[in-house]
C-alpha cells in the first residue's frame, strides 16, 4: 500500500532529525524516532526539509522552539479558536501547555481581612476595599510578588482610614513585565504613611499605575526608596497623586536609579493641596534615556516646598518635561539643586512654569544645560550656577552634520563588549563579552495553523487584547501594542523584514531573501559572557566575503515572535571562546561585523563606546542567546 507523502517526507529527514533531542543536539544529527507526523515539531521539519535544499541539519537549538503541542492539543485548540469566547476560557490551560507568556487572572478580592497582617511570600491578589476605614494598625509587603510575572491590584485601599500604616520592603524584585495598580489609594486618610523599600529593583518591563493615590488626604506620609533601581523599560504613572492633599510628605530616593528607558509621568501631583512637600533625592541617577513628565504638578497649590536634588545627575540622553508647573500657586517653593548635570544632554522643558503663582520662590543652583524656559515666572526665580558644555568642563566632538556629541567612554550603559573592532577576532585576542544571556521569558513558537488564525495587527488590537485577556493600558496590553506596532513600522531604506511567529514562517523568510542554501547560526552557550574570554580559532563564514544576512531578534509577546530583517554587507564569523586563564574552550561564538555603518545615528552606542562616527569604521558584535543570523551556506 502506497504511503501518504507526509510519512515519506518525514522519513526523508530520518537520518537527520530527532524531535526528542536525545543525546547531544549540538551535532545536529537527529532522527524522528516515534514522533507523530501531526505534531508542531514534525510540521517544522517538514517544512525545513522542503525549504532548505543543502544538506545541512536543521540544529537543535532552532528545532527547541518548535511548540510542544501534541497532535490532539493542536486539533482542540485549533477547533476551539473559531469561537473566541470559548477559547478565552481555556487560556490558561493553552498558555501552560503551549508554553507561551500570560498574565493570571486576579483572584477574588482580600476586603474581608481587618486585623494587622504580615504578607510575605505573597502574590497576584487583588486587594480591593482593603483597610477601609481601619484606625491605626500596619499591614507589611515583604518578599511579596517575587516571582517571575507578579500582577497585584489595591484599589480603594485604606481609604479613609486614620493613622494606618503600610510598608512594601523588597516588592516585586527581579520580576518580569512586573503589573501594579494602585487606585484610590489612601484617599481621604488621615495621618499614617505608605512607605516602599527596595520596591521592584531589578525589574524589567514594569507597569505602575498610582491613580488618586493619597487624594484629599490629611498628613499621610509617602516614602518611594530604592524604587525601581536596575530596571529596565517599563511606566511608571502618578495619576492626580496627592491631590488637594493636606500636610502631607512624598519622599523620591534614590529612584530608578541606574535604569534603562524608564518612563515617568506626574499628572495633577499635588494639585490644589496645602503644605504639601515633596522631595526627589538621587532621582534617575545614572539612568539610560529615561523621560519624566510633571504635568499641573502643584497647580493652584498653596505653601507646597518641592526639592529637586541630584536628580538625573550622570544619565544618557534624558528628558525631562515640566508642564504647567505650580500654576497659579500660592508660596510656593522650589528647589533645584544639582539637577540634570547629565553625560549626554536631552531636552529639559518648563512650559508655564509658576505662571500666575504668588508669593513663590523657585531656584535652579547648579544644574545642567539644553534647558528650554517658555511662559514661566519672571519674579522669583532664580538661576544659579548654569552648567554650559564649556563651564562643565566636557570635551565635544563633532559628528555628521555638526552635530555636537559629548564623548562617553565612561558611559556603563555601553556594557563593555557589546562592540568591538573587526581586528579583534584574531587568535590570541582578550578582550570583554557582555552579557549576552536572553532576559526575556521562555516562550514557545505558536504552530503555523494557529498562528495563522489568531490576529496580528494594531487594527485588531482589541480582539488580540480579549483573546490574551489584556486591558490596553496594562503591561501585557502594552508590550502587545509595542510589538504590533514595530513589525508594522515601514522597513528602513533598504531594508526588507518581517515579523515571524512560527518557525515555518521563519524558514520561508530566511529563504526569500537568500534563496534556499541557507544556515542559521547563533552563539553556542552563554559560557563566558559577563567577563573577558580568549579568542582561540577563527572561521570567516563563506571565506570570510562580505555578504547580506537576515537577523532575527525576540520581540516581547505572548508567544515567541522574532523581528526578523534582511542586514545587507556584513561579514560573518564563527570563533572558539576560550577561558583566559586556563586556555579551555568553553564556547563558540557567532559574530557579525557591520561593514557599512554609514545610515547608523551619531549617536549609536557602537560610536559612544568605539568612537568615530556613521561610515567610518564596522561594527561588529556577538549574537545573543536565542537571536540568530542565517546566511547562504559555504
Amino acid at each position: 500500500m502506497r504511503k501518504p507523502i507526509f510519512f515519506l517526507l518525514l522519513f526523508s529527514q530520518a537520518a537527520f532529525y530527532n524531535v526528542g533531542l536525545s543525546g547531544s543536539e549540538t551535532d545536529g544529527r537527529l532522527k524522528l524516532a516515534g514522533e507523530n507526523p501531526f505534531t508542531a515539531k514534525a510540521s517544522l521539519i517538514r517544512r525545513w526539509g522542503t525549504q532548505v535544499t543543502n544538506d545541512l541539519p536543521m540544529p537543535g537549538f532552532f528545532l527547541n522552539k518548535a511548540s510542544p503541542l501534541n497532535a490532539v492539543q493542536m486539533a482542540t485548540f485549533s477547533k476551539l479558536l473559531a469561537d473566541q469566547n470559548s477559547f478565552s476560557t481555556q487560556l490558561p490551560a493553552f498558555c501552560s501547555k503551549a508554553n507561551l507568556l500570560c498574565f493570571p487572572d486576579l483572584s477574588p478580592s482580600l476586603e474581608k481581612y481587618g486585623n494587622d497582617v504580615n504578607f510575605v511570600t505573597y502574590s497576584d491578589k487583588n486587594f480591593t476595599n482593603y483597610g477601609t476605614d481601619r484606625p491605626g494598625g500596619v499591614d507589611t509587603f515583604k518578599n511579596y510578588s517575587n516571582d517571575f510575572l507578579p500582577l497585584d491590584s489595591f484599589r480603594r485601599y485604606s481609604r479613609g482610614s486614620l493613622g494606618h500604616d503600610d510598608k512594601f520592603s523588597t516588592y516585586a524584585i527581579d520580576g518580569n513585565l512586573v503589573e501594579q495598580t494602585f487606585d484610590t489609594y489612601g484617599t481621604t486618610a488621615t495621618g499614617g504613611a505608605g512607605t516602599f523599600t527596595n520596591y521592584q529593583n531589578l525589574v524589567n518591563v514594569p507597569n505602575l499605575n498610582f491613580t488618586s493615590y493619597s487624594d484629599d488626604a490629611s498628613g499621610r506620609n509617602q516614602g518611594f526608596t530604592n524604587y525601581i533601581n536596575n530596571g529596565n523599560s517599563g511606566e511608571e504613572d502618578f495619576k492626580s497623586y496627592s491631590k488637594m492633599g493636606n500636610g502631607g510628605e512624598n519622599k523620591f530616593t534614590t529612584y530608578t536609579n541606574d535604569s534603562n528607558g524608564i518612563l515617568s509621568s506626574f499628572s495633577n501631583y499635588g494639585k490644589s493641596g496645602n503644605g504639601i512637600k515633596d522631595t526627589f533625592t538621587s532621582y534617575g541617577f545614572g539612568g539610560n534615556v529615561p523621560e519624566n513628565t510633571f504635568t499641573s504638578y502643584g497647580d493652584g497649590g498653596n505653601a507646597a516646598t518641592e526639592i529637586f536634588k541630584s536628580y538625573s545627575d550622570k544619565t544618557n540622553v534624558g528628558a525631562d518635561f515640566f508642564k504647567s508647573y505650580a500654576k497659579d500657586s500660592n508660596a510656593a517653593k522650589a528647589n533645584f539643586a544639582s539637577y540634570g548635570r547629565s553625560v549626554n544632554k536631552g531636552p529639559v522643558q518648563f512650559t508655564s512654569y509658576g505662571e500666575g503663582a504668588k508669593n513663590h520662590h523657585i531656584e535652579f543652583k547648579i544644574y545642567g544645560d539644553n534647558y528650554s524656559f517658555k511662559k514661566y515666572a519672571k519674579n522669583g526665580v532664580t538661576f544659579k550656577t548654569y552648567l554650559n558644555e564649556s563651564s562643565a568642563g566636557l570635551a565635544t566632538l563633532e559628528a555628521a552634520g555638526g552635530r555636537k556629541v559629548k564623548p562617553n567612554t565612561n558611559n556603563k550603559w555601553v556594557e563593555p563588549g557589546k562592540f568591538f573592532r573587526e581586528k579583534m577576532l584574531k587568535s590570541g585576542t582578550v578582550m570583554p563579552m557582555p552579557d549576552i544571556r536572553d532576559k526575556m521569558p521562555k516562550r514557545s513558537f505558536l504552530p503555523r495553523v494557529i498562528a495563522a488564525k489568531l490576529p496580528f495587527s494594531t487594527s485588531k488590537i482589541r480582539e488580540l487584547n480579549k483573546i490574551f485577556h489584556a486591558r490596553e493600558n496594562s503591561g501585557i496590553g502594552r508590550l502587545i501594542s509595542d510589538a504590533l506596532n514595530e513589525c508594522e513600522r515601514a522597513p528602513s531604506p533598504g531594508e526588507t523584514k518581517r515579523c515571524v511567529g512560527s518557525g515555518e514562517d521563519m524558514i520561508d523568510f530566511a529563504t526569500s531573501v537568500l534563496g534556499r542554501n541557507v544556515v542559521v547560526r547563533t552563539t553556542e552557550n552563554t559560557r563566558g559572557s559577563g567577563g573577558n574570554i580568549l579568542i582561540g580559532s577563527v572561521k570567516g563564514i563563506n571565506g570570510g566575503k562580505v555578504i547580506g544576512s537576515v537577523s532575527c531578534h525576540q520581540s516581547l509577546f505572548p508567544y515567541l515572535l522574532y523581528y526578523c530583517h534582511s542586514v545587507p554587507k556584513v561579514r560573518v564569523y564563527e570563533a572558539d571562546i576560550l577561558d583566559p586563564n586556563t586556555k579551555d574552550k568553553v564556547n563558540r561564538g557567532v559574530a557579525i561585523c557591520h561593514v557599512d555603518t554609514s545610515s547608523w545615528s551619531p549617536g549609536h552606542g557602537a560610536f559612544i563606546a568605539l568612537g568615530s562616527g556613521p561610515g567610518k569604521i564596522e561594527v561588529c558584535h556577538w549574537i545573543f542567546e536565542n537571536d540568530m543570523t542565517w546566511a547562504v551556506a559555504d
